[in-house]
């Protein structure tokens, strides 16, 4: 890219998307387009369409979707497949029928198999089943991706398609319900330390492994990925370290500086039971994170009070 090439970044005011936008006007990027929902639904094909015929992005990051927890995906598994299915068909395919240079497909590392060898290798993409919790969410970034080597591979166009792991802060989601597990947390161990309650309950027994990577550190990949890497295989995006959840409850509730109690309420489901990224594709070109998970975490709090 060079600094005044024309780029979209679909969903913008998103947490991967903002950060995906500082980013680029951090390293001087200066032609960048967006639109809001309300300006542009993505889930609408004649009007994406038009603004592709009318726009003519070179560049394309596709960050925008439907996104939420366990609870909000299991209850919502339809819902979740049809608009992120909707909005990435729409953007890609648009971007392709207009001439668009190049374009970044971002999913989750959740469309790899439930029970799946670890480190996740982006070579185990569809060796097993899907976690069920959240089937209509990876089943639609799988097709996103497919989507976009199945361009290159019968057009010659050059897309490439990135899988991050569990992401967190600025513009989070910070939903009591639907929410992911970290941003969650946040918000339940400072409302219950504002209101002095003496315990906090979680889902499941706290035992699967995580990884989690700051959505900043994401940004500053996806935009060296634009500039330095082509290729049909997806490529994963994390830090390499795991964490129990219990030990992310922990960690949690120290940075937010409450001292009650912390339950388990293992009727609740705990989703796949170890999840870690191979990133070592990444670090082979040259990338690696900065933002280790505490500092991290700070700094999300700090979005959290700045906006609730």
């Amino acid at each position: 890219m060079h600094k005044d090439s024309k780029i979209y970044v679909a969903g913008h005011k998103g947490m991967v998307g903002s950060a995906i936008v500082r980013e680029l006007e951090r390293q001087g990027y200066t032609n960048i387009i967006s639109r809001t929902h309300s300006e542009l639904d993505l889930t609408r094909q004649a009007d994406v369409e038009a603004f592709f015929e009318r726009e003519k992005p070179e560049y394309v990051f596709v960050p925008a979707g439907k996104v939420g927890g366990i609870a909000a995906n299991s209850k919502a598994l339809a819902d979740f497949m049809y608009v992120n299915m909707m909005i990435e068909m729409n953007v890609i395919h648009s971007a392709f029928t207009n001439g668009c240079k190049k374009l970044e497909f971002l999913g989750s590392s959740c469309i790899y198999p439930r029970e799946c060898p670890q480190p996740i290798k982006e070579e185990y993409l569809l060796s097993g089943y899907l976690e069920k919790t959240n089937e209509g969410y990876a089943l639609a970034k799988i097709s996103g991706l497919k989507y976009c080597e199945y361009l290159n591979t019968q057009y010659g166009t050059d897309y490439i398609s990135v899988m991050p792991c569990n992401l967190y802060g600025p513009n989070d989601n910070y939903h009591p319900e639907n929410s992911h597990v970290l941003p969650a947390l946040i918000r339940r161990f400072h409302e219950a330390k504002v209101a002095g309650k003496k315990s906090v309950t979680c889902w499941g027994d706290g035992s699967p492994l995580r990884e989690f990577l700051y959505v900043d550190d994401l940004a500053e990949l996806c935009v060296f990925l634009m500039n330095n890497y082509s290729g049909n295989e997806t490529v994963n995006a994390g830090t390499g370290i795991e964490i129990t959840i219990k030990g992310l409850t922990e960690l949690v509730a120290e940075v937010v500086g409450y001292d009650g109690a912390i339950l388990w309420d293992t009727s609740k489901p705990n989703g796949t039971p170890r999840k870690v990224l191979d990133v070592s594709k990444a670090t082979s070109l040259g990338w690696k994170y900065k933002t280790n998970l505490k500092d991290g975490i700070k700094l999300a709090y700090e979005d959290f009070k700045a906006r609730f």
